[in-house]
């Protein structure tokens, strides 16, 4: 009785790993957005995480949100350092979030400033 139990809860231990570790390792895609950062903020009750928008068009109804795991420092200084400007932003999404990674399935992964296309080239 004590070994099948044993092996039950081992084989439920290897299934959840399995599944967090097919969740953090396997990207759903990966690509570029830009536009102007409008929000990069620290928010939650019990579990603060970064979250962040920016806006894709002229009248901000194509608002993009994305997250920021806490481990990317580089990121998050050059997300608030960027704060009001157009930017480029790479990022990784993911099948599912958890409560300690974010709100959104997109983690960004790089920023780089970027030059509007709204600008008059003249």
């Amino acid at each position: 009785m004590k070994k099948t139990l044993f092996l039950v809860l081992l084989g439920l231990a290897i299934l959840a790993s399995a599944y967090l570790a097919f969740i953090y390792y396997v990207p759903y895609s990966t690509g570029t957005r830009a536009g102007e950062l409008i929000k990069i903020s620290k928010k939650g009750m019990l579990v603060k995480t970064w979250e962040g928008e920016i806006s894709q068009g002229i009248s901000g109804a194509q608002i993009f949100q994305f997250s920021v795991m806490d481990d990317d420092q580089e990121v998050i200084e050059k997300l608030n350092e960027l704060q009001g400007q157009y930017v480029k932003l790479e990022y990784v999404e993911r099948y599912k979030t958890f409560i300690f990674w974010g709100d959104s399935r997109y983690f960004i992964t790089k920023v780089t400033p970027d030059k509007s296309p709204h600008i008059d080239k003249r």
